[in-house]
């Protein structure tokens, strides 16, 4: 801690005084020993390290900036989402903090048992309603229950939220989280017990002049199997690994493999005045500029990549490939 840490000049002065008597060696002593003693409530434990606060600061960092997104182009207003605070409380101090009405979502997260909380306060839910029904976003609502349609909305928000939160935490562990249930009156969410321990998440939202707060808290209980996977440096290392994982590989095959290109077939081509095509009828012929032995160039998209010859296969026109175009070789820069 910074203030068990001395400057140069106290340092000195210490010195100075022992060295002249006015105070001891056995005093300096019994005052370095009462200082590592530590108040601890024991009602108030400790479950999370300083360690895995930050590895959970970083990851809803991540979710803030990708919720961010979201609602800036949703919403079409300037949005702002940053990381207030992470602390562990009870979660009898966490229900307490919360104001009635409130919006509060129960998160099932499996394959984790047990629930977590997303709590958005009431002035960033009415702003998020105001700007979908074309207003301006102001928050001239007092705060009260939503009604059937402002729920509505307000749970598609719930559900890319969670979607940004499932990808947030896509590096420590893979989870579905789902909505369960909405409530208004933070007094009938139980979770679990009243004195276990929570970990807060507390993000601060900005749409426009509107300001209010997301809360995320999530149990101890929830997180204890995979407590030894919140460090920073399984956080960063499954980052990077992540892109080299050959199941990613074979995704990416499986959806190239699946889309679709057109391939056309051009036949010929010609070229006419405008005072021709005009006077064109039915039954006319148009001479195209190849013969019946060229070759016809074939195009994937819009980029030449094979040559051809037409014929037909069983009762259907086709074509057969005769050379590869030298503009569309794969081993050319184009």
């Amino acid at each position: 801690m910074a203030d068990d840490v001395l400057s140069q000049s106290e340092i000195d002065k210490l010195l100075s005084a022992i060295s002249s008597g006015d105070v001891s060696a056995d005093e300096v002593k019994a005052e370095e020993q009462q200082k590592k003693v530590k108040t601890y409530d024991f009602k108030r434990p400790d479950k999370f390290s300083k360690d895995q606060i930050r590895t959970l600061q970083m990851l809803h960092e991540n979710f803030g900036r990708m919720l961010n997104t979201y609602l800036s182009t949703n919403l079409r207003s300037l949005v702002d989402i940053e990381v207030a605070s992470v602390e562990q409380l009870t979660y009898q101090e966490f229900i307490q903090s919360l104001g009635n009405p409130s919006v509060i979502g129960v998160l099932a997260v499996p394959p984790l048992k047990g629930n977590i909380i997303m709590e958005l306060n009431t002035s960033i839910a009415f702003s998020i309603i105001d700007r979908v029904f074309g207003g301006t976003g102001a928050n001239t609502i007092k705060p009260r229950t939503l009604t059937e349609i402002e729920e509505a909305v307000i749970r598609r928000t719930f559900a890319k939220a969670i979607d940004n939160f499932r990808e947030a935490w896509a590096n420590v562990v893979k989870i579905t989280p789902r909505l369960e249930v909405m409530e208004a009156n933070p007094a009938f969410v139980q979770i679990v017990p009243p004195s276990d321990m929570v970990v807060i998440i507390t993000l601060k939202i900005t749409i426009g002049e509107v300001e209010g707060f997301m809360n995320i808290c999530i149990p101890y209980l929830v997180l204890e199997p995979i407590m030894s996977k919140l460090t920073t440096t399984f956080w960063v290392a499954s980052s990077v690994s992540k892109e080299n994982r050959p199941e990613q590989v074979e995704i990416l095959q499986r959806k190239i493999a699946r889309t679709s290109v057109p391939f056309v077939v051009q036949l010929g081509s010609i070229e006419i005045s405008i005072r021709e095509f005009l006077t064109l009828g039915y039954g006319d012929v148009l001479q195209l500029d190849t013969k019946v032995k060229d070759e016809l160039p074939c195009q994937i998209g819009k980029r030449r990549k094979f040559f051809c010859r037409p014929g037909t296969f069983g009762k259907r026109a086709a074509v057969q490939i005769t050379r590869v175009a030298p503009e569309g070789d794969e081993d050319t820069d184009e």
